[in-house]
């Protein structure tokens, strides 16, 4: 697995390269610019590189019965709510926010089949604004296994401009598997049984593919 992930590659090499020609016009015609030039490259550089990166994260235990977070960030949301895309039924709705620090990489938060996926074009609202995840850019996918069924889904926020989701409809997914990425600030909503064992609260700081989030009874 790459440090850095492929997302980020063509962004990255866009910028080595505006930063190539700054400094040589810098040096040219400006050379007194040139350390201002060199400080800032360096800042937006490792906003870019901790953006992109890509942290090995193997699952601390493999069980269908338990229910990881799909995202790094903070927990905005536990509370009941109607899932009226897919499921049309009540669910325990968790909403994980991710901020231009976070890890931007998406995991599968458990095994099983994808069902179902759409993506939606929209708005780009604050994502942790209460209407972002019907009226914001967004992909909707179904997971289910032989213990659980679930909703997840990636919702684009104010700065994000590129929602990907790796898997096809029918395809299967390991728990922790990697299967999307969202560039800049973003959310991640999954709708568990109302019967599930919640075990973060609002507030909290979660890791993909590391922290429990919920338990199926």
């Amino acid at each position: 697995m790459s440090f850095i992930h492929r997302e980020g590659k063509p962004t990255l090499i866009l910028f080595g390269s505006l930063i190539l020609i700054a400094h040589l016009i810098g040096f040219l015609w400006y050379p007194s610019y040139v350390p201002l030039i060199s400080l800032f490259s360096l800042f937006v550089a490792f906003f870019f590189l901790q953006f992109f990166r890509n942290p090995q994260r193997p699952i601390p235990i493999v069980d269908d019965r338990l229910v990881y977070a799909p995202a790094d960030g903070k927990v905005v949301v536990v509370e009941n709510a109607y899932e009226d895309e897919y499921l049309k039924e009540d669910r325990i709705q968790i909403s994980i926010f991710m901020s231009p620090v976070d890890v931007h990489v998406n995991r599968s938060p458990i095994s099983g089949t994808i069902d179902y996926f759409k993506y939606h074009k929209g708005k780009y609202l604050v994502a942790w604004h209460p209407k972002s995840s019907i009226l914001n850019e967004r992909t909707t996918m179904a997971i289910s296994n032989e213990k659980v069924n679930l909703v997840m889904r990636q919702i684009a926020g104010l700065a994000a401009r590129r929602i990907v989701f790796y898997p096809c409809e029918g395809d299967t997914v390991s728990q922790g598997q990697e299967v999307g990425f969202i560039k800049f600030g973003s959310r991640v909503d999954i709708f568990l049984p109302v019967s599930a064992k919640i075990l973060i609260k609002p507030g909290d700081k979660v890791r993909g593919a590391e922290s429990i989030i919920a338990r199926i009874e």
